[in-house]
C-alpha cells in the first residue's frame, strides 16, 4: 500500500487539525497585537485580552472629559438637567373648623401674635421638581404599590407549579396504574406505566406549519398574539428592590398636623336619683394615677329634666346651645393601665354640710313617697328657695371614678384583622406610629390599653361616695383612685349615695360630627349648627408629646387649690373665690372670656369656686379655662375676689361680703406669667394702679390676712400656640421683638436693654437656649427657625452699625438640630432624617425676603437698602453714613475680611485668596458650629446638607441670555455668580476627605450615619436648582 496520505479522501485534507487550545492563544495574541489594532481601526480602544473582564464605562468620568458645550447634538439634553425642573407650588392649609382659628382682634397685633399667625396661616410653600418621579428616588417599586398592582392580577400557573401537583397525585393514580395490563403494552414503554395509548386522543394538528408565509404577515400574527390576554403590568411579579439599601430613596415627609392620640367618646345618657328634689351638675376628667397628673381638661353636663332646669332660669336667661353638650370625645397620647374616668356631681348651694345634704339621696327612696311625703315636700321647697337665692352658687355633693383599663379588657379589644375593627386610624395615633415619633411609654400592662379599637360599652354606675369637705385636692383623689384598684378598698365600706347613671363608652370615629374644638369652634363636618353639640376635649399629655404647634391657640387655665383664712377676723365661714379676667382696674373692664360650664352662657365675665359650708380653710378643686387676648398688657391680670355668702335670709345681711383681695400681674417683662403661686391676700380694695404690680409688694396703707403672708394658692397654666412658657425662648423672642419694633430702652427682669448692650443680650440669649426644654422648643420649632434663619440673613443694624449675629444664630440653630436627632431617634427615617425638621423644610420654609425695618435713627437718611443676604457683604447694602466701628465685622460669611468688595465675584475671590478660605465657610455651610463643619456634619450630616440646598431655589437671580459669542455653552454657567458654583465644589471637597478617611479608618467615638447619602441628596438638588432657574425667576 502507498502512504496513508494518498489513501484518505479529498475531503479529509481539509479537515483542520488545530487544537481548540492552540486557536485561543492565537486570537489573543492576535487581539493584542498592534497589528489587530491597526486593521480595526482601534487606536483608541483599550488593548485587553479576552481573558479579563470589561469593566462598564464611568459616566461621570465621561462626562467630565466631554463637556456638553464640546459635543453639541441630539443627546446633549440627556447630559443636563431640565431647565424646567423646579416649580413652586402653593397649596393651601387645611382647616378642620368652618371658621378660621383666630383671634378676635384684627388692629395692632402683638408682635408675637403676628409671627404665630404668619406661620399658621401662611400656605404650604412646596418645591417641586417635575422629572423626580422618573429618577429612583421616588421608584414605583416600593413594597406596599407592589401589593396595590398584585391585587387586580390575574394568578399564573406555570409548568414547574405543575410538577408539584402532579406529585400531590401520584398516590390517586397508583391504583390506576395498577389496574393496567402489561401484556397490552410493550414491556418496559412509557405508556405501560401510566395510560392506554390505544385511549388516548392526538394532539390538535397545528395549522400552516409548512406554508409559506410572508415575514410582513408573520411579524402582524406574532403582535397580535402577543396583545391577546396580555396583562397590564408586567412587572407586578417583580420584587420591589430594598428600601435599606436604596441611596436615593427620599420619602415625602408628613405635613405639618396638630397632635392627637387615641380618642374615645363618652356620651352622657342619663343619671336618676331614687328622689328628685334639685338640679345635679356632672363634670368628667381623666387622671393618670401613676403619673398624678390630670390628662384632660374638664367636660361639663346637665342631664337635669326641664322641670329642674326651670329652678334656675332667673339665673341663666340665656343658654348657649354649646354647654348643651352630653357627649365628649377625650384624647389619650400615653395608653396606661393607671387611668381613670373621674365623675364629679355638684349641686345648688344650701344650709348645711355636705353630710346633711346627702342624707336624703342615702335613706329615703321614691318608693316610699308616701312615707315620707312631708319631709319630700319640705326638701323641695328648700331646694327651690336655695335656687332662687343661691343659683349662682354651687357646692361638691359625690364623686366616682371608671377604670378604663376595665372597659378595655371587659369586653375584649378587636381583632387586628377584624374587618369591623377600624385599627388604623389617621388621627388616633397607633402603636407604631408612638414608637416611631419615640414616645412610646414602657410600663407592664400597656399592650393591654388600646383604647382605638375596643368593642364599645354601656355601663350604668349605681355608686357614688360622697365628697369629704376636708379631702377635696387633687392629692387626696390620687389617694382614692389607688384604694379603688386593691380588693379590700376602703371605699367599698363607706356607704354610698345610690344613684344610676348610664354613659357609653366607644372608639371615637374618625370624623365626627356636630364636633366642636376645645375653642368652641365648628370642626367639619357640622351640617346643622342647631343640633346639641360633642365636644373634643383637650388633652394635658402625662409625658411629652414632640410636635410642633400648626394651629392658633390661646388658652388659660386657673386652678385655686386652698385658702387659709382662720387668722382672719369677724364672720368668714361660707367662702367663695370670684375669678375675673381684668383689662384694667376698673369694675367695668372684666373681660367675658371665661368659658361657661353647662346650661349656661357661652362665655361669662366672672367664675365662682364651689363653697364648701362652714370652713374657713377650705381647698378646691375648680377649673376655670379662659381666652387670653391676642395683644396683652401690663394692665392684663386675674383679679381674685373672695366673698363670705350667707346661706340664710336675715335682714340687713348682704348676699356676697366681700372679705379679700389678691390678684395676679399676667404679663411682666415680656412674657405670660404661669405657674404655682402662693399669694398674700389684702382685707381692703386694691389702690389704684395695683394691677403693675405683684401683691408680694407691700403698699404703704394697707392690710393684710395674716401679716402679709401668702395664704392663697392657686396654679395658673395656659395650652397656648403663642407664649412659650420657657424662660429661655421667651427671653430670645422678647429680645427680637424689640430689635424688629426698636423699642429702646426696654426693662427686662433687671436689665434694662439698650442699644449699648442688645448685641451682648441678644447673643447670650441665643446661647441660653440650650438650656430650653426640647418639648418647649419643638412645640414652637417653626417660629425658632425663622427667627434664627433671619438673623442669618438679614444682619440688624444697631447704633448705625450692621450686627454680625450670624455665627451665634447658627450654633443655636445646630445645637437644636443635634438635640433633635440625638434625643428622638424614633423620629428619624431610614435616612437618618428627622422629620419634624424635613416636613419644616419641605412645607413651611421661606427665606427671609424683605429686609426688616430700619430702625427711626437710621430711617431718616437718605440711601436705599437692597435686599442683603447675610451671605455676601454688598457696598450698596452699607451705606456711606454708617460709620462702621469694626470694619471685621462687614460680612458674616468670613468675618476676616476687612475691605469691602465690589460684586459677589469679587468677595468669593478675596474668601478664596485670603489664608486658604474656600467658599465652604459661608453660614450655610456650618463653619461657625461648635467645632466647625465637619463637627456639624458629624452629629447630623442630613439636616445640614438640606438646610444648605433649600433657600437657594425659591430665590435664585434671573437667567442672563447666553452671549453669542459663547459658541453654544451650558447657559446654566451665567445664571449664578461664581460663587454658587464654588459653594458646591467646595461643600464637596471640604466633607469628602473626612468621609473617605472614616470609611478607611473608622473611629469608635464618632457615632454617626453614614453622610453619602445626604451629601449626594444635597448636591443633587443643587445642581437641579442650578439648571431650573429660569423657571423660579419666571414664577
Amino acid at each position: 500500500m502507498t502512504s496513508t496520505a494518498s489513501e484518505r479522501r479529498a475531503f479529509a485534507h481539509k479537515i483542520n487539525r488545530t487544537v481548540a487550545a492552540e486557536v485561543r492563544k492565537q486570537v489573543s495574541r492576535e487581539y493584542g497585537s498592534p497589528q489587530l489594532s491597526k486593521k480595526r481601526g482601534g487606536s483608541h480602544h483599550p488593548q485587553l485580552p479576552l481573558t479579563e473582564v470589561v469593566e462598564p464605562v464611568d459616566f461621570e468620568e465621561y462626562l467630565s472629559s466631554h463637556a456638553p458645550g464640546v459635543e453639541s447634538g441630539p443627546l446633549r439634553q440627556l447630559m443636563e438637567f431640565p431647565q424646567d425642573d423646579l416649580e413652586l407650588l402653593h397649596l393651601d392649609k387645611e382647616c378642620t373648623t368652618l371658621e378660621p382659628p383666630l383671634p378676635e382682634e384684627e388692629d395692632s397685633l402683638d408682635p408675637r401674635v403676628r409671627d404665630a399667625l404668619a406661620v399658621y396661616t401662611d400656605d404650604w410653600l412646596i418645591i417641586q421638581r417635575k422629572y423626580q418621579r422618573y429618577s429612583t428616588t421616588y421608584t414605583p417599586h416600593n413594597s406596599e404599590r407592589q401589593r396595590e398592582r398584585q391585587r387586580g392580577l390575574v394568578k399564573q400557573t406555570f409548568e414547574l407549579d405543575a410538577v408539584a401537583a402532579a406529585e400531590r397525585q401520584d398516590d390517586q393514580d397508583d391504583a390506576k396504574r395498577r389496574s393496567v395490563s402489561l401484556d397490552e403494552t410493550p414491556r418496559g414503554s412509557w405508556a405501560s406505566s401510566i395510560f392506554d395509548l390505544k385511549n388516548s386522543s392526538p394532539d390538535a394538528l397545528l395549522p400552516s406549519v409548512l406554508e409559506r408565509t410572508a415575514a410582513e404577515d408573520m411579524d402582524r400574527r406574532n403582535t397580535e398574539a402577543r396583545l391577546q390576554e396580555r396583562h397590564t403590568d408586567l412587572l407586578g411579579l417583580y420584587p420591589p428592590p430594598d428600601e435599606d439599601e436604596a441611596v436615593e430613596r427620599c420619602s415625602v415627609p408628613e405635613v405639618p398636623k396638630e397632635h392627637c392620640g387615641q380618642r374615645i367618646m363618652v356620651k352622657c345618657l342619663s343619671l336618676k336619683f331614687e328622689i328628685e328634689i334639685e338640679p345635679i351638675f356632672g363634670t368628667l376628667a381623666l387622671y393618670d394615677v401613676k403619673e398624678k397628673k390630670k390628662i384632660s381638661e374638664n367636660f361639663y353636663f346637665d342631664l337635669n329634666s326641664d322641670q329642674m332646669k326651670g329652678l334656675l332660669k332667673p339665673h341663666t336667661p340665656h343658654i348657649a346651645i354649646s354647654t348643651l353638650a352630653r357627649s365628649a370625645i377625650f384624647s389619650i397620647t400615653y395608653p396606661s393601665p393607671d387611668i381613670f374616668l373621674v365623675i364629679k356631681l355638684e349641686k345648688v348651694l344650701q344650709q348645711g354640710d355636705i353630710g346633711e345634704c346627702c342624707e336624703p339621696y342615702m335613706v329615703m327612696k321614691e318608693s316610699d313617697s308616701s312615707k315620707h311625703k312631708e319631709k319630700l315636700e319640705k326638701l323641695r321647697q328648700q331646694a327651690e328657695q336655695s335656687c332662687s337665692r343661691l343659683g349662682r352658687f354651687r357646692m361638691p355633693f359625690a364623686w366616682t371614678a371608671i377604670h378604663l383599663l376595665n372597659i378595655v379588657s371587659s369586653v375584649g379589644g378587636l381583632d387586628r384583622s377584624d374587618p369591623d375593627s377600624d385599627s388604623e386610624r389617621k388621627g388616633h395615633g397607633t402603636w407604631n406610629e408612638r414608637k416611631k415619633k419615640g414616645i412610646e411609654r414602657m410600663s407592664v400592662g400597656d399592650d393591654m390599653c388600646n383604647f382605638a379599637t375596643f368593642r364599645p360599652a354601656t355601663l350604668t354606675v349605681t355608686n357614688f361616695f360622697k365628697q369629704e369637705g376636708d379631702r377635696l385636692s387633687d392629692e387626696d383623689l390620687y389617694k382614692f383612685l389607688a384604694d379603688m384598684r386593691r380588693p379590700s378598698s376602703v371605699l367599698r365600706r363607706l356607704r354610698p349615695v345610690t344613684a344610676q347613671l348610664k354613659i357609653d363608652i366607644s372608639p371615637a370615629p374618625d370624623s365626627p360630627h356636630y364636633c366642636l374644638s376645645p375653642e368652641l369652634l365648628h370642626v367639619k363636618p357640622y351640617p346643622d349648627l342647631r343640633v346639641r353639640p360633642t365636644k373634643d376635649v383637650l388633652e394635658f399629655p402625662a409625658q411629652y408629646v414632640y410636635t410642633p404647634h400648626t394651629t392658633y391657640r390661646n388658652l388659660l387655665y386657673v386652678y385655686p387649690q386652698s385658702l387659709n383664712f382662720s387668722s382672719r377676723q369677724g364672720s368668714v365661714r361660707n367662702i367663695g373665690v370670684k375669678v375675673q379676667f381684668m383689662a384694667g382696674e376698673d369694675p367695668s373692664q372684666a373681660l367675658p372670656v371665661i368659658f361657661g360650664k353647662s346650661s349656661c352662657g357661652e362665655f361669662m365675665k366672672e367664675a365662682y369656686t364651689p363653697i364648701i359650708y362652714h370652713n374657713k380653710s377650705p381647698e378646691f378643686y375648680e377649673e376655670m379655662k379662659m381666652k387670653i387676648p391676642a395683644n396683652l398688657t401690663d394692665n392684663h391680670h386675674l383679679l381674685f375676689t373672695f366673698y363670705h355668702i350667707s346661706c340664710q335670709t336675715k335682714q340687713n345681711t348682704p348676699l356676697e361680703t366681700p372679705v379679700g383681695y389678691t390678684w395676679i400681674p399676667l404679663m411682666q417683662h415680656g412674657r405670660l406669667r404661669a405657674g404655682s403661686f402662693s399669694l398674700p391676700v389684702s382685707v381692703e380694695k386694691p389702690p389704684p394702679s395695683y394691677s403693675v404690680l405683684t401683691p408680694d409688694v407691700q403698699l404703704p396703707g394697707m392690710k393684710w390676712v395674716d401679716n402679709h403672708k401668702g395664704v392663697f394658692t392657686v396654679e395658673v397654666t395656659a395650652a397656648s400656640s403663642v407664649h412659650t412658657q420657657d424662660p429661655h425662648l421667651d427671653k430670645f423672642f422678647t429680645l427680637v421683638y424689640v430689635l424688629e419694633e426698636y423699642s429702646f430702652p426696654f426693662r427686662l427682669k433687671d436689665v434694662i436693654i439698650t442699644e449699648a448692650n442688645m448685641e451682648g443680650e441678644l447673643k447670650a440669649s441665643m446661647a441660653a437656649l440650650r438650656g430650653a426644654l426640647l418639648d418647649t422648643c419643638i412645640r414652637f420649632l417653626h417660629q425658632l427657625l425663622n427667627k434664627l434663619i433671619q438673623l442669618i440673613v438679614f444682619p440688624p443694624v444697631i447704633a448705625g452699625q450692621i450686627v454680625n449675629l450670624g455665627r451665634a444664630a447658627f450654633e443655636a440653630m445646630s445645637l437644636l438640630v443635634n438635640q433633635i436627632h440625638k434625643n428622638l431617634e424614633g423620629n428619624l427615617d431610614q435616612h437618618g432624617r428627622s422629620n419634624l425638621l424635613a416636613s419644616y423644610i419641605h412645607y413651611c420654609f421661606r427665606l427671609p425676603t424683605a429686609e426688616p425695618a430700619l430702625p427711626p435713627s437710621a430711617s431718616s437718611q437718605s440711601f436705599d437698602m437692597p435686599v442683603q443676604y447675610a451671605t455676601l457683604s454688598r457696598a450698596t447694602a452699607r451705606p456711606s453714613s454708617l460709620h462702621l466701628a469694626r470694619s471685621k465685622s462687614i460680612s458674616n460669611s468670613n468675618p476676616d475680611l476687612a475691605t469691602t468688595p465690589v460684586s459677589p465675584d469679587e468677595e468669593v475671590q478675596r474668601i478664596i485668596g485670603s489664608k486658604g478660605i474656600d467658599r465652604s465657610h459661608s453660614w450655610v455651610n456650618s463653619a461657625y458650629a461648635p467645632g466647625g463643619s465637619r463637627s456639624v456634619l458629624r452629629r447630623n450630616p442630613n439636616s445640614s446638607c438640606e438646610l444648605k440646598q433649600v433657600p437657594k431655589p425659591p430665590h435664585l437671580p434671573p437667567l442672563s441670555p447666553p452671549h453669542p459669542s459663547s459658541g453654544g455653552h451650558c447657559p446654566h454657567c451665567t445664571t449664578h455668580p461664581l460663587g454658587f458654583l464654588l459653594s458646591i465644589s467646595g461643600s464637596a471637597k471640604l466633607i469628602s476627605p473626612f468621609h473617605l478617611s472614616h470609611l478607611v479608618h473608622p473611629s469608635p467615638l464618632i457615632l454617626s450615619p453614614p453622610l453619602h447619602n445626604p451629601l449626594l441628596l444635597c448636591l443633587t438638588d443643587l445642581i437641579s436648582a442650578w439648571g431650573s432657574a429660569d423657571n423660579l425667576s419666571a414664577a
